[in-house]
């Protein structure tokens, strides 16, 4: 059952995944890097409890950023990240804000 909250981390929630929800019923999140399709598929379908259809799956690289601060000019990079779009039965939906 923890393994569940390992796999999914957070769901993303932006305009252009709002309307995917709506139009074709897909739902992103943002999953473990280890995550394979199969236990993305199995746990939505246990956390949910819907049915799933199709899992597509992205590595995500992390931005570079520059900062200028007083001693001159620093570099990072944000951590690469892995994203997984699930297409869920055309009578199922998700709602993340009652759960």
């Amino acid at each position: 059952m923890n393994k569940i909250y390992t796999i999914l981390q957070k769901p993303i929630l932006t305009e252009k995944m709002l309307k995917l929800q709506e139009s074709q019923h897909k739902y992103a999140f943002v999953v473990d890097k280890k995550a394979t399709k199969i236990e993305i598929k199995r746990a939505v379908q246990e956390k949910f409890d819907v049915s799933v259809v199709d899992v597509q799956t992205a590595l995500v690289k992390g931005k570079t950023k520059r900062m200028n601060t007083r001693r001159g000019i620093t570099r990072g990079k944000r951590s690469d990240w892995k994203k997984a779009i699930v297409t869920v039965k055309k009578g199922d939906s998700i709602d993340f804000f009652e759960k």
